[in-house]
């Protein structure tokens, strides 16, 4: 045998094989790819969602940590106001409480000072009384009735 017979032998092996292989080898290989192709697509296309959705929700999230800082800081203003307001209640309470007690205590002084007035316009007069009795107790001389007058202011 020659080596044409065994060139054209493994040409047409050769043929049958690449038809076979196209017929029965080539398609399930091709259907492979293209799903495979068709899984790595729909996987770059859903991280391309994912990754849109994640920057959607880091701006929502964002957003709501801003509208979370002012509502704090409109709470922490309000909380404030409210402590200035309270402050300013306690003094005025302080200052009206205190302005009664003072009305009350002009008053407890003013009604001591009435009573011991009249204590004393009493002793005044007793001692008046018993100075006068004194006096007409004693005979009638100017020298006895100043050094008696002397001993009523020194008992004053």
């Amino acid at each position: 045998m020659g080596i044409n017979a065994t060139l054209i032998g493994q040409g047409i092996t050769f043929f049958v094989f690449i038809l076979f292989t196209m017929k029965f080898v080539w398609p399930p290989i091709r259907k492979a790819m293209d799903e495979r192709q068709k899984r790595i697509a729909d996987g770059l296309a859903s991280a391309e969602r994912g990754q849109h959705e994640l920057e959607l929700a880091q701006k929502r999230a964002a957003e709501q940590i801003r509208e979370a800082k002012q509502q704090a800081a409109e709470i922490i203003e309000q909380a404030n106001r409210r402590s200035a307001e309270i402050v300013d209640e306690s003094r005025q309470e302080a200052r009206e409480a205190a302005e009664r007690e003072h009305a009350a205590a002009e008053a407890r002084i003013e009604q001591e000072v009435a009573h011991a007035r009249a204590e004393l316009k009493k002793k005044v007069s007793d001692l008046a009384i018993l100075g006068a009795s004194r006096i007409l107790e004693r005979e009638v001389d100017a020298k006895a009735h100043n050094a008696m007058l002397d001993e009523l202011a020194e008992q004053l």
